[in-house]
């Protein structure tokens, strides 16, 4: 095998990487269309399942979108059931969000579908070739902080 360039190597890990993420969403979109949501709202889902409760400006910053942007999904959430606001009462500029139960449900729901189609695409894998690739992701993260 030949050496790669960087801008082939790139290439090549990005139609990697496509194919893998179409493969994770049609995988996970029976789960978003229970619950109606899209994968931006499933994002923030998966935020407030980490954190407990956020400010609106925060998640709308991790996932760099506007302020609007950001109310619309919400709104959406909370149509469904799956978030609640909070106000806060020190400074009512400040709106929080966190998940209800059913949003919690939803979430669980969604980390079990991820993790079954992890186990079904890297069950064709050895175990030395698995340890690797996460080897080298963590390394790669360690660089990105």
């Amino acid at each position: 095998m030949s050496q790669l360039t960087l801008p082939e190597f790139a290439d090549q890990l990005n139609e990697i990487m496509s194919a893998l993420t179409r493969e994770f969403v049609k995988f996970n979109t029976p789960e978003f269309y229970k619950v109606k949501i899209t994968l931006p709202q499933s994002v923030v889902l998966y935020i407030l399942h980490k954190t407990g409760e956020s400010k609106m400006t925060d998640i709308a910053h991790m996932i760099n979108v506007t302020t609007a942007a950001m109310t619309g999904i919400i709104d959406r959430l909370v149509k469904s059931g799956c978030v609640v606001r909070i106000s806060d009462p020190k400074d009512r500029r400040i709106t929080k969000v966190r998940l209800t139960p059913k949003g919690n449900q939803v979430v669980e729901n969604m980390i079990e579908q991820r993790k079954k189609l992890t186990i079904k695409l890297f069950e064709m894998i050895s175990q030395s070739e698995r340890e690797e690739y996460l080897r080298i992701l963590g390394h790669i993260r360690d660089h990105l902080k």
